[in-house]
């Protein structure tokens, strides 16, 4: 049995709590999550925004909130996270200081990807920290590198929800990435942002994660597209190269 902490913190409880609820219950309206947790409705109204923020929840057509992307993603890789983490931080690290620009490491979950690491650059107009975010894996940079390297059924699986011309068209997208060896996001997931990704090659199935390199908009220019996927993949080989080590 499981007893209250004896110095709970209200809003973290009522927070997961929330998010409980959500997956549980189906979506609700904000004075409903208020009724239920017994708080104002701006309370309500303030916890659920947080909880869109991290992914943990979602706003509806409707107006209410539902489980998020978070709750409802497929489990994360064998691969330790913490492993990935721990080998990647340098090598994001190093990709930040060369083009000073924020660097992410993300793992599929599902038909989505988890952002799991974020080195963020020192530029005033910048990328922020995406550290446990998710993203639909067919519109992010590293999500689309992860799937271009993934089983048929992987990806058949990724692309289930979608209409067939934009299934096609990300099949079509994702040849191009086997080809050229990185992906791009341009304000596909976001307005006003561009990031260049690829998978970290390790050679023994489907890849345990993706590296991408994000931008504002205004910085990105396709003269500098060649040696960013360069970079991208330099950087996701030497990873991967580190990763081996470990395992041996």
């Amino acid at each position: 049995m499981k007893n209250r902490p004896p110095y709970a913190i209200a809003s973290v409880d009522s927070a997961l709590l929330l998010a409980t609820l959500l997956q549980q219950e189906g979506p609700l309206r904000v004075s409903d999550a208020a009724t239920r947790l017994g708080v104002s409705v701006s309370t309500a109204h303030r916890l659920l925004g947080m909880l869109v923020y991290r992914d943990f929840a979602e706003q509806l057509p409707d107006r209410r909130y539902g489980s998020g992307p978070l709750m409802r993603g497929g489990p994360l890789p064998p691969e330790p996270v913490a492993r990935l983490r721990a080998i990647a931080l340098p090598h994001l690290q190093g990709l930040v200081e060369k083009l000073r620009e924020t660097a992410n490491l993300m793992v599929l979950a599902g038909a989505d990807v988890r952002f799991v690491a974020t080195a963020e650059c020192d530029q005033v107009l910048r990328v922020g920290d995406r550290t446990g975010r998710t993203l639909p894996a067919h519109l992010s940079s590293g999500g689309k590198a992860l799937l271009a390297a993934a089983a048929p059924e992987v990806v058949a699986a990724a692309l289930a929800g979608l209409d067939e011309t934009t299934a096609d068209r990300v099949r079509r997208e994702l040849r191009s990435v086997r080809r050229r060896g990185y992906a791009v996001n341009d304000q596909e997931t976001e307005t006003g942002l561009t990031a260049v990704g690829a998978a970290v090659p390790l050679g023994t199935g489907a890849p345990p994660a993706a590296i991408s390199l994000a931008m504002p908009r205004a910085r990105y220019s396709r003269d500098r597209l060649a040696e960013w996927g360069t970079a991208v993949t330099a950087a996701a080989a030497a990873i991967a190269a580190d990763l081996a080590i470990a395992r041996s």
